[in-house]
């Protein structure tokens, strides 16, 4: 099955959101390469990278259940190349 890299990019904009954020990215951490998480104190905000290896249906899955989450932004920034 063909996979793909893809950044996840997210802001953490509440707090609050920050539990359900962790549990979610847990169930997919057999796709995860790699993450990095820098608070924004000035902000407020936290900014988090995950680089993911994965196909299509997994990674939409994992940035529909992240965009469901009030307080967070997500958005994806897939590679070109796929194996």
């Amino acid at each position: 099955m063909d996979t793909r890299i893809a950044l996840v990019g997210i802001i953490v904009e509440e707090k609050d959101a920050i539990p359900r954020l962790n549990e979610i990215i847990h169930n997919y951490e057999q796709y995860i390469v790699g993450r990095m998480g820098i608070p924004y104190r000035e902000k407020g905000i936290s900014i988090i990278s995950i680089i993911i290896d994965a196909t299509n249906d997994i990674i939409n899955s994992l940035s529909g259940k992240l965009g469901m989450i009030k307080g967070i932004n997500v958005k994806i920034n897939y590679s070109k190349v796929s194996k």
